[in-house]
């Protein structure tokens, strides 16, 4: 079922329930509908017809959330961007999706502005407040009051619903193409295991750029609960009062959040009080912060997942299963299916490593406008025939089938001979004390070919690179010890928050 469907009936069941809650205003999921209608109807007037690409570039907030779902109902297919992004990446996803019109906030027209200079696209803009960057841009508020015009009729589950940009590691952004039914199956099986029903309540910091903050509301809205948006987690204590006043049920984060939350000092647990579960979808929480957040918050259920853009969710692991397996991210979501495959495509036994591949319907349609890498993504099962995601990412599978990640296969390092996934080094160098984030890189070395460095942030001022390597060398094959440690104030993140061993391993500015 398509999203603004999923709302319609929201509003039947929930009209005057409290849908979103963001910057001190509350809608309730009538004015949400009603809401999104309007700006639905004034994105019509501005021209965008069925099958548009309209980007979305805007703060985590009520705006946001009323013209992803005004996108929906004109028809038109969703280009969430990161606020955080610069002219070069906005100006290259506007031309590459060839939007037909953007919604961003009068202090993000600048950059807009500048995008727009590099394209050939033409643009209708609409600002959530004005700014003389943009005198042509027509105002949002403005927009919700015009008359309205006739919202399209005929749209379909298998209609486009998102374009969304990965972070470009390999090369130039990739836009994953998600149709309606592909978000549908996905929010219904996270539903699912999550248990959510209209009496959750989720705060979410998480941009609703990415996968991640977008299900936030999906799943909201799936399940009639409210979502409180913040912008940021960079004062994570206020996100924690407004969590406490909230009387918050659900809080997904990613590993950094983690790592900040279990640095601060005397915070109460009291805060997290009304908290029935806790997510980490982005990247794998690494085992000596599950453990610490387990013994600092035993009564709220710990959800370890895995993800990419290209399927939303993949996996899930039962909080029951966290103590015995900690290191694992679980089992397939409910309704689809996950295998590790060799070279050959053919399943690998338990404990053996090989690619992950995921079949199910949340699984993309493929990348906008590039067949070439949409082939090398989605292939057939050699048995079934049916098309199967192959993640690009390493794991193993034990005898049970819970799966444990253990790299990207670009990113696995060639020391000695032999492979090290940064991974379970990483895992070693969290079990120090003082230890709050870690990344591994594998450098040039002419005798090793790679030698493995480590970057560390300590709250220990007293850490040595010599502390680290002795860690490291009573816990480590040879092989995998690094040669060398670097300390630094903070490492590397991407827009999601993960922490990015591409841009570690880039050689600093000259």
């Amino acid at each position: 079922m398509r999203f603004d469907h999923h709302l319609r009936e929201s509003v039947i069941r929930n009209t005057g329930k409290t849908a979103i809650a963001a910057a001190g205003k509350r809608l309730s999921y009538l004015e949400l509908a009603e809401l999104s209608d309007a700006l639905a109807s004034a994105l019509i007037a501005l021209g965008v017809r069925k099958g548009d690409r309209v980007v979305v570039f805007l703060d985590n907030g009520w705006e946001a959330a009323v013209a992803i779902f005004a996108v929906w109902k004109a028809g038109a297919v969703l280009c969430p961007v990161n606020p955080s992004t610069k002219t070069a990446r906005l100006a290259y996803i506007i031309g590459n999706c060839r939007a037909a019109a953007t919604i961003t906030q009068g202090r993000l027209a600048g950059v807009v502005t500048s995008a727009l200079e590099t394209t050939s696209t033409v643009q209708q803009v609409i600002l959530t407040d004005a700014n003389p960057a943009l005198p042509q841009a027509a105002i949002f508020g403005d927009c919700l009051s015009a008359n309205p015009l006739p919202l399209p009729t005929g749209l379909t589950d298998d209609d486009l619903a998102t374009i969304i940009y990965t972070s470009g590691s390999t090369g130039e952004p990739k836009g994953v193409m998600m149709a309606h039914r592909n978000l549908d199956a996905a929010a219904r099986s996270i539903t699912t295991y999550l248990e959510n029903t209209n009496n959750d309540i989720i705060l979410s910091v998480l941009p609703m750029a990415f996968g991640y903050g977008l299900t936030q509301l999906l799943t909201a809205v799936l399940s009639g609960a409210t979502l409180v948006l913040e912008k940021s987690f960079a004062f994570p204590y206020a996100v924690f009062e407004r969590l406490r006043d909230e009387h918050a049920t659900g809080f997904p984060l990613v590993p950094s959040m983690a790592a900040m939350l279990l640095q601060m000092r005397d915070l109460d647990p009291v805060m997290f009080t009304s908290l029935r579960y806790m997510t980490s979808a982005a990247a794998p929480l690494p085992v000596a912060h599950i453990e610490k957040m387990h013994a600092f918050l035993p009564r709220i259920r710990l959800y370890s997942m895995y993800g990419q853009t290209e399927c939303i969710r993949a996996t899930w692991l039962p909080p029951q299963e966290l103590g015995r397996r900690p290191a694992s991210v679980g089992i397939p979501i409910p309704g689809t299916t996950a295998q590790v495959v060799d070279e050959a495509v053919q399943k690998v036994a338990p404990g053996v490593t090989g690619e992950l591949v995921i079949s199910g319907p949340h699984v993309m349609r493929g990348y906008w406008e590039d067949e070439e890498a949409t082939a090398r993504a989605l292939r057939p099962d050699p048995l079934t025939g049916d098309t199967r995601l192959h993640t690009g990412d390493l794991f193993r599978a034990d005898a049970e089938g819970f799966l444990t990640f253990v790299a990207r296969q670009d990113e696995i390092i060639k020391s000695r001979g032999e492979k090290v996934a940064p991974k379970e080094v990483e895992a070693v160098l969290y079990g120090l004390p003082g230890v709050v984030e870690a990344l591994v890189v594998g450098v040039p070395d002419p005798v090793m070919g790679q030698a493995i460095k480590a970057l560390v942030v300590s709250s220990n001022h007293s850490l040595s690179e010599r502390d680290v390597i002795r860690h490291c060398a009573r816990n480590l094959e040879d092989h995998m010890v690094p040669k060398s440690v670097e300390f630094h104030a903070t490492l590397p993140k991407t827009d999601t928050g993960k922490l990015s061993r591409r841009l570690a391993a880039k050689p600093p500015q000259q």
